[in-house]
């Protein structure tokens, strides 16, 4: 199979240069041409591909070299863009920045390598002028298989800055395809993990994109800018597949019920009887809404390859789970910041409990694992895990090389996985008798719980490089 989609990866020197607003821009500007544009983000980052789907209509991806492996790359890559006419790549920090202590790996400039796709360099040229030539210079001759192919200056100030930029840059033979000005109606609100994600602020969010793509459409040279992608050098090889993928993994061998520090079952929560929905399928609810956006795309198609019904739910608003709920996935968010109103819809915590008691298969990541314990900040939760949790001063942040401490609904132990932790929450303690993953960087620790069905851990996975994970956790609502 030939990959032939045309394609742009928009980079910068570092963050905070503009790639959102212009990658953003690029995709709701050719949208609104009538192209079927395929929204991609390099890295871990679960916010800015809400702001991409947005601008497209289509679900954003996550391109994670570190998380999924160099192998997945083109495959997730083409899966996401089969019959699209163009992707728009948004990079990771700078350019060359990846995994920490891990050369290029997980980097933009990486993955721009393994699409064979040319690079636009956003750069902030706020404060400078003449310099502007040799930065450009600099990061289009430090790795000759990367193609940086076009520079877009962010938030130049006049009509003369812009002069003397683009003569700057005539001398280093990179084209200048977009000039934008600063503009404070495309800036989107941040708080303690980035920016605020579409979900909390929707009407607010389709404004801001709005603005953006004028912004672009103003600025930049959406002809040449197409005529840059379509010359992307062809990728072979398979598109991604959920179903080839669940199909090919190995076996899921269940582990033991009662394995892992099982928390006593309250005399006031009975087991409920969860039905078996229609030709051997289980309802799997997924936590969304406004307190639970992380999750990656990939994760519920590999449930329903898997067998699963996948039926989302807010836990903010709705007091029950799904009708013949069998299994849970609670992934990332803000639990922090909706903690009063999590805790105030008591029915639904109760319901959780109750279903968490009862043995049924739970996934719960970073905001799972604080919606699971029994408060946050003061405010009680579900009460699953015994434990508690706030937030702190402290950002944890970084990739994660991890490994299967205990059998769970997920894994068995010894199963490899890496991840990533992204918060600034602390639980105490921080793992159980029998603990998630043993980490081994960047110190050697165990965290996260095994209780029952419960697997928690502030560990985001992506499912995609362990896609048994999925087979197995659908297995066991199966036998639950």
């Amino acid at each position: 199979m030939v990959i032939s989609v045309p394609r742009l990866v928009i980079a910068a020197p570092s963050s905070g240069s503009g790639k959102t607003t212009v990658a953003t821009g690029l995709m709701a500007a050719f949208a609104s041409r009538g192209l079927a544009v395929s929204p991609h983000k390099v890295g871990p980052d679960y916010i800015d591909p809400g702001y991409h789907a947005l601008a497209t209509g289509r679900v954003g991806r996550n391109l994670d070299a570190y998380l999924c492996g160099t192998e997945l790359i083109a495959p997730l890559f083409a899966h996401g863009a089969r019959g699209c006419d163009l992707a728009v790549v948004e990079g990771v920090m700078g350019l060359y920045d990846g995994a920490a202590g891990e050369g290029e790996l997980a980097s933009t400039a990486q993955v721009a390598k393994l699409l064979r796709a040319p690079v636009v360099l956003v750069v902030d040229a706020s404060s400078q002028s003449r310099s502007v030539a040799a930065l450009v210079h600099g990061f289009a001759s430090w790795d000759p298989e990367v193609r940086v192919s076009g520079v877009i200056l962010n938030k130049v100030g006049s009509s003369r800055h812009e002069e003397m930029l683009r003569e700057a840059l005539d001398e280093s033979g990179v084209p200048v395809l977009g000039c934008l000005r600063r503009a404070a109606q495309v800036d989107t609100p941040a708080r303690h993990l980035g920016l605020v994600p579409v979900a909390e602020r929707r009407s607010d969010a389709v404004d801001a994109v709005g603005a953006m793509a004028e912004q672009v459409r103003r600025g930049c040279d959406l002809d040449a800018l197409y005529a840059l992608a379509r010359g992307a050098g062809e990728l072979s090889g398979a598109a991604w597949d959920a179903a080839a993928a669940v199909v090919s993994s190995p076996p899921p061998p269940l582990p033991v019920p009662s394995l892992g520090a099982a928390a006593p079952r309250p005399p006031h929560r009975p087991e409920r009887p969860r039905p078996q929905t229609p030709d051997g399928l289980r309802v799997v609810a997924v936590a969304g809404g406004a307190a639970f956006t992380f999750s990656y795309a990939e994760h519920a198609e590999l449930l329903t390859a898997a067998g699963a019904e996948v039926v989302t739910f807010d836990p903010l608003r709705d007091e029950q789970l799904p009708d013949g709920t069998h299994g849970l996935v609670i992934g990332g968010g803000f639990p922090e910041v909706y903690a009063p109103e999590l805790s105030a819809n008591e029915p639904l915590r109760k319901a959780v409990a109750e279903l968490a008691f009862g043995g049924a298969p739970v996934a719960a990541e970073c905001a799972g694992l604080l919606y699971l314990s029994g408060e946050l900040d003061g405010q009680p939760m579900c009460g699953v895990l015994d434990v508690s949790a706030r937030m702190s001063e402290r950002l944890t942040l970084g990739y994660r090389d991890a490994v299967a401490v205990s059998d769970s609904a997920l894994a068995v132990a010894g199963t490899r996985m890496r991840g990533h932790e992204f918060h600034r929450t602390v639980v105490e303690p921080g793992a159980g008798a029998a603990p998630a993953w043993g980490v081994r960087a960047p110190e050697r620790r165990v965290e996260g719980f095994v209780q029952q069905g419960v697997h928690a851990s502030y560990l985001h996975t992506h499912w995609a490089s362990q896609p048994g994970v999925a087979r197995r956790f659908v297995e066991r609502c199966r036998t639950s």
